[in-house]
């Protein structure tokens, strides 16, 4: 099969393209034929030679997919041959075909095309894990993400406006912010020239944010703390703006806040099977509905994946960035 490969760690053109062996399903697997895979900042990552696939895992990039099951691994009950498929994956997807841990399958929900359903699964298990079970966002709090107008920022957008929560959003630039504000934020910040602490406090009376949802990390630390209401929860989920910071304690402690860090590629199978399961049941029926839906910026060719890259490290998309397969 074609898949894409990195020999040499680099830039985008390190992205190449190869005949690979076509994986078989092991016990508890399936096999599924690619249609579209999600482009990630974790698979940029991964070419530049900075974060690699779990052990035993594919070296393919490529966290999430659409396609079609072809084949059945030992065990698998509850899925069949032919069934049209999103996965959550811990690489591999860059590829014609790859081979999935039943419990990582979710069926393409109504409503939603083949292609545009491998937008869904990454960002969708991502907010749902780290927003709702771990910082448990409720009606009526305040929620802060940063970043709103990429794939994770939508969908959180999208589901924090569905349970009754207030979203204020960052981002860099003013079509970005009117495409979080057409997706339901009710605060905007540029953070290029905006201080969102200060304009997340005015916009809610001093209270702050309850719960923030940060890709940035270390440059962004302080501030995330000094942003956060009492009893607020912190949820760092990226390291763009570095991995060491100052945490002033006494202020966490003040506020009775907490700063919690998480991934979810290396979590094991069970885990992330419950993730799945949990946002098959609570987030499907609102994409079902329409009240949440995948926001496609564009798509490129499997052989285009270097432009794809190009694409996500610019910073000008909106939403998601897929590879079309086939």
């Amino acid at each position: 099969m074609r898949a894409i490969t990195v020999p040499t760690p680099g830039g985008p053109e390190a992205l190449v393209v190869s005949d690979v062996p076509t994986p078989e399903p092991r016990a508890g697997e399936v096999l599924v034929r690619v249609v579209a895979a999600g482009v990630n900042r974790a698979d940029s990552m991964q070419r530049q030679g900075h974060y690699p696939p779990p052990p035993g895992e594919s070296e393919v990039p490529g966290l999430e997919v659409s396609g079609v099951v072809e084949a059945l691994g030992e065990g698998v009950d509850g899925w069949s041959v032919g069934d049209e498929v999103c996965a959550l994956l811990a690489g591999g997807g860059y590829a014609e075909h790859v081979r999935v841990p039943a419990g990582q399958l979710l069926p393409v929900p109504a409503g939603v095309s083949l292609e545009d359903a491998a937008a869904l699964p990454e960002v969708a298990c991502t907010v749902w894990s780290n927003v709702f079970l771990t910082a448990n966002l409720q009606p009526g709090e305040v929620f802060l993400v940063h970043g709103g107008s990429s794939g994770i920022g939508t969908m959180a957008i999208q589901l924090a406006k569905a349970v009754g929560a207030r979203v204020a959003v960052t981002a860099g630039s003013a079509a970005k912010l009117d495409a979080c504000r057409e997706l339901g934020a009710d605060v905007l910040v540029s953070y290029r020239d905006e201080d969102f602490v200060e304009r997340v406090r005015e916009a809610t009376d001093g209270h702050g944010a309850d719960v923030v949802l940060d890709n940035m990390g270390a440059k962004y630390l302080g501030r995330n703390v000094d942003v956060l209401a009492p009893n607020g929860r912190l949820v760092v989920i990226g390291l763009q703006g570095g991995r060491v910071g100052e945490l002033d304690l006494g202020q966490l402690l003040a506020k009775r806040g907490a700063v919690i860090a998480t991934s979810l590629r290396a979590r094991p199978h069970a885990e992330k099977a419950a993730i799945v399961a949990a946002v098959r049941e609570h987030v499907w029926p609102l994409v079902e509905d329409g009240t949440v839906r995948p926001i496609v910026h564009s798509r490129h060719p499997l052989e285009s994946a270097a432009d794809a890259h190009r694409e996500l490290e610019e910073s000008g998309h909106i939403g998601k960035i897929l590879l079309t397969v086939g």
